[in-house]
């Protein structure tokens, strides 16, 4: 456990220069963005070149930009991401309620990935070289080679259109009703979670054949335990140790292919917010919506790295 702190600590204090470097692309990018927040703000006018220049100067925009970084972490220490020239609400406020939304379609994402992987990975490398790793195999590379967005909208007209199964867009809360929320997410997080699913499927795959095949798995069936217990309580465990590390990656997949899942089936989330201020003209709430996914991808890669020490004692011992 001693080992395990040390690196988290390790690995905290290595996350500062790491954010501020996030923070810093994001800032510069922004900067080089045609959306001028200037403009945006007096869409619909006819503006004076006077009222234009009193915005930059009391907004701060004609500032070195070293000067304007600066103030911009500052901002950011103390949870200011800055407000919107369009709504004049805080960019932290519009963050923080439509963050929800897409953890929820992250988490769901994830765990359907999970489940089908493990299931679809460990029957191919049980029935190697047969039909059904066969099988498996195309499906999950045609799974790697297919677009997001084109199994989503593939499933909105066969199984949404054509069948009725499920809506074809929208957002139902589940304090209103679970079943609702369940059926308004379930299309979304299929979608998302499908090319996810299929990599993993292939990588759970080639690491479950490589266990079976050592020595220790022969010994344990030929001393009398049952295939089931060695393939469960041994193979399994000791094959997803290199998966796991894959999975921090994916769910920064799906942490940013949610923004797109989210503008297909029109869910409220950080998909549309971003869409609507890249449209609208607003860097500000862009701004912070790409840093706030960077900084969860940051994060999520963080705690992918303590689980992936935890399960593997050989990387603890050697740590």
């Amino acid at each position: 456990m001693a080992v395990v702190l040390r690196m988290l600590v390790r690995r905290v204090l290595l996350l500062i220069p790491l954010l501020l470097g996030v923070i810093l692309f994001v800032f510069i990018i922004m900067r080089f963005s045609t959306s001028k927040p200037e403009y945006a703000y007096f869409e619909g006018q006819n503006p004076t070149p006077q009222q234009i220049h009193q915005f930059q100067v009391s907004n701060g925009l004609l500032d070195p930009l070293p000067v304007r970084y600066v103030r911009f972490v500052g901002q950011l220490l103390h949870g200011d991401m800055g407000t919107s020239v369009l709504t004049h609400a805080p960019v932290l406020k519009s963050v923080t309620t439509a963050l929800p939304l897409t953890l929820q379609l992250t988490f769901l994402g994830l765990l359907v990935a999970v489940v089908l992987a493990v299931i679809f990975g460990v029957t191919a490398a049980l029935f190697r070289d047969r039909w059904p790793d066969q099988l498996i195999r195309v499906v999950s590379l045609v799974g790697v080679a297919a677009p997001g967005f084109w199994l989503a909208l593939l499933m909105i007209q066969y199984l949404a259109v054509d069948q009725g199964w499920f809506p074809t867009s929208g957002y139902v809360n589940p304090a209103d009703s679970f079943s609702g929320w369940l059926r308004s997410m379930a299309l979304p997080a299929l979608s998302l979670s499908l090319p996810v699913a299929a990599q993993l499927t292939r990588i759970i795959r080639t690491s479950m054949v490589e266990e079976l095949d050592k020595d220790y798995v022969r010994t344990a069936i030929g001393s009398g335990l049952h295939p089931v217990v060695v393939v469960g309580r041994n193979v399994l465990r000791n094959a997803l140790i290199n998966p796991l590390t894959v999975l921090g990656l994916r769910v920064g997949y799906l942490l940013g292919g949610a923004v797109v899942t989210e503008t297909i089936y029109s869910l409220p989330g950080m998909g549309q917010l971003m869409i609507t201020a890249v449209k609208d003209g607003d860097p500000a709430v862009v701004q912070g919506v790409v840093l706030t996914i960077a900084t969860g991808f940051v994060v999520v890669n963080l705690v992918v790295d303590v689980l992936y020490l935890l399960v593997n004692p050989r990387l603890r011992s050697a740590t």
